[in-house]
């Protein structure tokens, strides 16, 4: 692995962690959004995430038995998608909702909000820890060329 292929892991790590942040930004944003149907009550969404250290790993030794440095640059994290919880719905009992159902239950979203807090907090913690990885990459790297002087 080639000092400048941090950059690109810690970049697609912190890609990665930003499509968290704004995926959990929209879950707390609909938190308390209202339906008088499950199917149509927003449901919670998470990110999906992938290595591509196997995708690395397969290019890395080509069939001549060569190995190719160029290919540690692809590793990294990727995201997979994004998928809905199958979590129940939160029904409550408001009668007097505008949105309540025949019996009286509105549908609120299966969004745990400390859930969704703690997902912040440990994507922010994340973000944070691979700009300092990326800090240090830089900072090596500056100590090597001065090295030569």
């Amino acid at each position: 692995m080639s000092l400048l292929s941090i950059f690109d892991v810690a970049g697609s790590a912190m890609s990665a962690q930003s499509v968290r942040l704004n995926v959990t930004a929209s879950n707390l944003a609909n938190a308390e959004s209202v339906s008088s149907n499950t199917e149509g009550t927003y449901r919670a969404r998470h990110p999906v995430f992938a290595a591509d250290m196997q995708n690395a790993m397969e290019q890395f030794s080509s069939a001549s038995g060569k190995t190719n440095i160029d290919a540690a640059a692809s590793m990294g994290v990727r995201v997979e998608g994004i998928v809905e919880s199958n979590a129940p719905m939160n029904m409550r009992y408001e009668p007097a909702h505008p949105q309540a159902d025949e019996d009286g239950y509105v549908a609120y979203p299966n969004v745990n909000v400390v859930e969704e807090m703690a997902n912040m907090m440990s994507a922010t913690r994340s973000f944070q820890m691979n700009v300092e990885v990326m800090n240090s990459a830089k900072s090596l790297a500056e100590r090597l060329l001065r090295l030569g002087q």
